[in-house]
């Protein structure tokens, strides 16, 4: 094993002091914006059964960090903050009036997902609007997530809205059966034109089929909606384009619109997503910082059915793009050290007072314990950037 007990396992790190300020209070604006648009904060366990992620098929076993209680049965660290958030709303909140706004600002764990900054350990912030259907109630949940993400300092910001209700619709009105449809999509998320040609081929499809199908991996952007318009005949696509214009509309009033963009190539990775799914992106990292959408039959799994729709961001990728952006203040420590001669009486009792009274008026202070010299005291100040230095050295009582 050498000496791999000193060094943290892979896909985990330590945080160090600037950005760990940095991380709490983003954390701590979170927190308020998300109470301020009436949304409550929940705590879930750290540790689930791994039966509510893998049991409806939300979440592949091999990406949980799996554990065995003292009775054998099969746990795991949490993978995400929608589906705890779920199994609460189903349980504990099951005789609570809707709509439900629900927050978290949480550990997430997640196995062999690291690279690119993501870690297999990261921090995870979202709400959850549940008991809510509509684009009013989709629009709502991605206007905060774009407010979120400016609040913590991330200005460079593309959010990409999805319908997976359209592939679906779409996939019915070119009569694919269930294997290719599989095939297609995987091929449009990988944006994988030569296996969506072939696939295509494979199902009989004609040659404006796989055009449109082309169209859904290599373009963004809104006048994508006009381009599909007069091409889909199948209801649910066409109820899924207009659930995107409603959206659109709505968020052009929040005075977002320049952060949006529609692709409807985006299709869903996670299983419970049914509707409007969208993802953030900004520069500097190779993954969404936000990921969101609509779950209406999440919920229903754990006794309760009801509407929902909710986001996720990615405090801990978010913070590594802002970094490597060069978009976090340079870490200041402490404002003052005070140092005081303890051999002579009194020294003490004054360097608290002194402590205390610039504490008050909203310095940072250090009192220094270890007895360091007038010398030392400056010498470790100047190491430490410390902007000011006090050294208390009172004459004893009667000495001249």
């Amino acid at each position: 094993m050498g000496n791999n007990k000193y060094y943290t396992p892979d896909g985990f790190n330590d945080t160090l002091p600037g950005i760990c300020a940095f991380k709490k209070d983003a954390e701590s604006k979170l927190r308020r914006l998300f109470s301020l648009h009436g949304y409550s904060e929940i705590e879930t366990p750290g540790i689930e059964y791994c039966d509510i992620y893998t049991k409806p098929s939300f979440v592949k076993e091999e990406e949980l960090y799996k554990m065995v209680d003292q009775k054998g049965r099969l746990i795991c660290a949490r993978y995400d903050g929608t589906i705890p958030a779920a199994r609460f709303a189903a349980t504990l909140y099951k005789d609570e009036p809707l709509p439900l706004r629900l927050s978290y600002i949480e550990n997430m764990y997640r196995f062999n997902q690291s690279g690119g900054g993501k870690q297999s350990g990261f921090t995870q912030a979202g709400v959850e609007l549940m008991g809510a259907a509509g684009s009013d109630s989709d629009a709502e949940v991605i206007a905060l997530a774009i407010r979120s993400a400016l609040e913590i300092g991330v200005e460079d910001l593309q959010i990409s809205i999805g319908q997976t209700k359209f592939f679906e619709g779409l996939a019915r009105q070119y009569g694919l059966d269930g294997e290719s449809s599989d095939k297609l999509r995987t091929a449009i998320a990988a944006k994988d034109s030569v296996m969506i040609e072939r696939t295509a081929k494979e199902a009989g499809l004609g040659e404006d089929e796989a055009t449109m199908l082309r169209m859904l991996s290599e373009g963004a952007g809104n006048d994508m909606l006009d381009e599909f318009d007069s091409k889909i005949t199948d209801d649910t696509a066409r109820d899924a384009l207009l659930n995107i214009r409603e959206i659109l509309n709505v968020l052009d009033e929040y005075g977002y619109s320049k952060y949006v963009t529609v692709d409807l190539g985006i299709v869903s990775s996670e299983g419970y997503y049914t509707g409007m799914i969208f993802k953030g992106f900004t520069y500097e990292v190779g993954f969404p910082i936000i990921s969101g959408g609509r779950y209406d039959n999440t919920v229903g799994v754990f006794g309760r059915e009801m509407s929902c729709v909710g986001f996720s961001l990615g405090l801990s990728l978010a913070i590594t793009a802002l970094g490597r952006q060069e978009r976090i203040p340079e870490y200041k420590g402490p404002d003052v050290i005070i140092g005081y001669e303890g051999a002579i009486p009194g020294t003490r009792s004054a360097a608290l007072a002194l402590a205390e009274k610039l504490r008050t008026e909203g310095s940072t202070v250090i009192l220094d314990s270890s007895h360091m010299s007038e010398e030392e005291l400056d010498e470790y100040a100047a190491s430490r950037q410390i902007a000011a230095t006090f050294y208390i050295n009172m004459a004893e009582e009667g000495e001249e």
